[in-house]
């Protein structure tokens, strides 16, 4: 924990491998004293995604520690310019090892300066904030399954089992540029950031992750909870979830997402 202005920022995060997967395709990044956290869910044959997700990782790190000053204007740049640089690296490397031809990886970054945070997001990895009690999802996935829910040609439930839910439509790695979406807000103090994999959400319903994340245990506990109730639901994938909340270090005005 660190103070940031007039916030501080608490965390936990952790990543398992699952009761299915020989291996962890998933890789995060957790910073809070630079106001920092990054996920990314690698895809491809033998290791390709967990190479794919390190250097989205590996990425994130290098840029960010590289800035001698962050303003929140500069970070929206920087986040593109992330997405940019580790899809180079990615699409480059898979080029080099034909046998890696198909990787690539999810990626979620959440930048916080001040009270003012940065999303950047490609693919079916998820940011979420619970506030005053309310879960909303902050990204929308990249993937055919919610393509057509937006067509209303299936329901969102319905996609939750759908067979080609995996399906993405965009990600890191799989095309010569980098399309990320982006999205700014404004926190507050007691805001909760959840960033999560699809092996959380893909076991655990929404309802069910809004109950751990406003109970109160603390947050370390929280993430513990998430992921075991991954696991009691099968644990079919890895799961990685990292949990970040906001504290006022001073009183200030009230503010809005």
């Amino acid at each position: 924990m660190r103070a940031r202005g007039e916030i501080r920022l608490h965390s936990a995060g952790a990543t398992h491998l699952g009761l299915r997967r020989d291996n962890n395709e998933d890789a995060y990044l957790a910073m809070p004293g630079f106001g920092l956290f990054a996920l990314a869910d690698g895809m491809g044959g033998a290791a390709a995604g967990e190479v794919a997700s390190r250097y989205f990782i590996e990425t994130t790190q290098a840029l960010f520690e590289g800035q001698a000053r962050l303003s929140a204007a500069g970070l929206p740049a920087l986040v593109q310019e992330i997405f940019d640089r580790s899809n180079a690296r990615i699409f480059e490397h898979a080029r080099r090892h034909p046998d890696d031809c198909g990787m690539g990886c999810t990626g979620d970054l959440l930048l916080f300066h001040r009270e003012r945070y940065v999303i950047g997001h490609v693919g079916d990895s998820r940011i979420y904030l619970l506030r005053d009690g309310d879960l909303r999802q902050l990204t929308r996935d990249h993937s055919l399954v919610q393509l057509q829910v937006d067509r209303g040609v299936i329901t969102a439930e319905e996609a939750r089992v759908h067979p080609k839910k995996n399906i993405l439509l965009r990600a890191l790695g799989t095309d010569s540029h980098a399309f990320c979406d982006t999205h700014e807000g404004v926190g507050r103090s007691g805001d909760l950031f959840l960033m999560c994999s699809d092996g959380l959400t893909d076991m655990v319903h929404d309802s069910m992750i809004r109950d751990v994340l406003a109970s109160e245990e603390s947050i370390r506990q929280k993430v513990e909870n998430l992921i075991q109730a991954a696991l009691a639901a099968g644990g079919r994938d890895n799961v990685t979830v990292i949990l970040c909340e906001m504290e006022a270090a001073a009183s200030s005005g009230g503010h809005s997402a």
